[in-house]
């Protein structure tokens, strides 16, 4: 590996599976100390003694919930005492939450927007000072297609990501002239655990895969490796006039007129 972080600390939320591991993974072999914030901790944990001791960086796991803001806070706290300011932070962690708009309870209403839009929104505010005091920090929020274009049956997890993505533009603006750079990544269909979770409850698993496949012009299902790939190149250094901007990769799906 060419380590494109080498020296810097990156904090992951959402390490655990899918996205967010595939990061974790990509990020330590390209030279980066890890924070793996999630809260599966059995998982992370794994992860982190894996990659430590296939990297030899520096991983710690830390048991997180992203809409606590106070467990966040802390979290960071323990991270800069124990491997230094975050240079990187990654924000992963998100869950699905489609609900016929009329019959939404105010508790998945809530849940949805917790988690996707407040949860990296208490992680920056967590990691903000001590960037600003330094003067230097690149943030990766993980959005999606759906805060670019609406799939019905969906709602509302249309309505966080494209929140997220909002927050992303807002901040990255507010902060650019005080060294901080903020970015996101809209994937879409990509290959993680929920993904196939889905896939495999389908009446006809198999059909729905090949459905999938033909609606994209590359015929083919992204892989979460991929998303952290565009990750590694907005959080290093090679990206620094990249700010305030989304990177939609998709496969080229929402660049074309279906039926």
């Amino acid at each position: 590996m060419s380590e494109r972080l080498k020296g810097k600390t990156a904090i992951v939320t959402g390490a655990a599976s899918g996205i967010g591991s595939a990061i974790a993974e990509l990020f330590a072999q390209e030279g980066a100390q890890l924070a793996l914030l999630d809260l599966n901790s059995a998982a992370c944990e794994s992860l982190a003694a894996r990659l430590q001791r296939e990297t030899e960086r520096q991983c710690i796991a830390l048991r997180v919930d992203v809409t606590d803001a106070a467990r966040i806070n802390a979290c960071v706290q323990e991270i800069e005492a124990g491997l230094g300011a975050a240079d990187i932070l990654i924000n992963c962690a998100g869950i699905n939450v489609f609900r016929d708009p009329l019959s939404l309870s105010e508790e998945d209403w809530q849940r949805c927007l917790s988690v996707n839009l407040r949860g990296p929104l208490n992680g920056i505010r967590a990691v903000l000072p001590a960037m600003l005091a330094r003067q230097y920090g690149n943030i990766v929020n993980i959005a999606s297609v759906h805060g670019h274009k609406i799939i019905p049956g969906t709602f509302p997890y249309p309505v966080a990501k494209h929140g997220l993505i909002g927050l992303t533009r807002s901040l990255g603006v507010e902060y650019a002239s005080q060294g901080i750079r903020i970015n996101s990544v809209s994937p879409g269909l990509i290959l993680t655990p929920s993904a196939e979770e889905w896939l495999e409850s389908c009446p006809d698993p198999e059909a729905e895969r090949q459905r999938q496949r033909d609606l994209l012009p590359c015929k083919r299902i992204g892989e979460p490796k991929e998303v952290a790939y565009t990750a590694l190149f907005l959080a290093s250094d090679e990206a620094r006039f990249i700010n305030a901007t989304d990177i939609v990769m998709d496969g080229g799906r929402s660049q074309i007129y279906h039926d």
